[in-house]
């Protein structure tokens, strides 16, 4: 839903900008962690106060995956240390928190700490963070007084038709295919996936640019699905081989690719390796108990189904959505119309 109210926030006078809207100020792209960073924080508690709102939810979180583009230095957890009471696995999508940690988590995206997300009330309110210290806020109010005490702050509103950072959501395919949830449904399939033999494990992508694997089998299914991160997106494969020499001699001269492997005791790992990094990939899967290689490039390597988790209620609100498969289209294809 857009909100009727957007507005960029910045510490760049308009008046230093040239024809084509580009600043050419003096003013840095980085925080300066000090009065102008805590400007952007009251212009946004003053914007969320005019709204009515005192809590936030995370929305598309999000962390590099490779390599990471910020202004400023990764640090060790990216910005979100202390700021969830379950510690960073309380961060994923649809996590609530309260406005004052909501600003630690702007603060956060200020100071380009690595994670990425959207805070929004859904209908009411959103504030995110763009390239070079551009804020972003909709609101379902004008919220006069927040402007008012924005420039207050020696900050510049500018008034916009939508942020170029709002979510968008993918036009559907020809064949109109629906996002499958992870609910009973699904799982009741994939336990006679994973029985049959077609399955042998599970990628749980927690986070935009973080997944992690699980080993599935008809006595850890139950297990695996209950520990799952809420709102992540699920796809399901073939199990691991067990002949290990046939997964390496399967590896590509140059490129990348992603090994999965198990080791001795049950656990998966995985690593995306380029081909200067494949003697240690190598190393790794010779010692394997089972292994398999998966290409990073579109299209090469699909599973054979996928879901995003619903919430408890069984309702699914994440927004983001896996890349169909074939069976996941004849699923489609299965429900009813209208």
């Amino acid at each position: 839903m857009q909100l009727p109210y957007v507005y960029r926030v910045t510490k760049y006078d308009p008046a230093d900008r040239d024809e084509h809207g580009y600043y050419t100020g003096g003013e840095d792209t980085v925080s300066d962690h000090g009065k102008v960073e805590a400007s952007y924080l009251q212009a946004v508690a003053a914007f969320a106060q005019g709204t009515g709102v005192d809590h936030l939810a995370v929305r598309e979180p999000q962390i590099p995956a490779f390599v990471h583009f910020g202004a400023e230095p990764l640090v060790e957890g990216f910005g979100l240390d202390g700021l969830f009471p379950a510690g960073l696995a309380g961060f994923h999508d649809g996590a609530e928190v309260p406005l004052d940690i909501g600003l630690l988590l702007v603060r956060a995206m200020l100071r380009d700490n690595g994670a990425w997300y959207r805070l929004e009330v859904e209908g009411a309110f959103a504030v995110h963070v763009g390239w070079d210290q551009y804020l972003y806020v909709s609101s379902s109010q004008p919220c006069e007084e927040a402007l008012a005490r924005t420039r207050e702050l020696g900050l510049f509103p500018e008034r916009l038709d939508a942020s170029p950072y709002a979510f968008e959501a993918e036009e559907e395919e020809e064949l109109q295919v629906i996002q499958r949830p992870g609910d009973d449904d699904f799982w009741t399939d994939l336990h006679e996936a994973v029985v049959t033999g077609r399955v042998g494990i599970l990628e749980e992508t927690y986070l935009e640019g973080a997944s992690r694997w699980h080993h599935l089998t008809r006595d850890t299914i139950d297990s695996v699905r209950a520990g799952l991160t809420p709102r992540a997106r699920l796809a399901a494969w073939p199990p691991l081989s067990t002949d290990t020499d046939a997964v390496l001699r399967a590896l590509p001269v140059d490129g990348a690719v992603e090994g999965i492997w198990q080791d001795h005791e049950g656990n998966i790992h995985s690593a995306i390796a380029e081909e200067d990094e494949f003697p240690e990939l190598t190393a790794r899967i010779s010692r394997a108990h089972a292994a398999a290689l998966l290409s990073t490039y579109a299209g090469e390597s699909v599973p054979l189904c996928t879901a995003v988790m619903p919430d408890n209620d069984g309702v699914l609100r994440a927004r983001w959505r896996t890349e169909p498969t074939p069976s996941d289209r004849d699923w489609a294809r299965r429900q009813p119309q209208g």
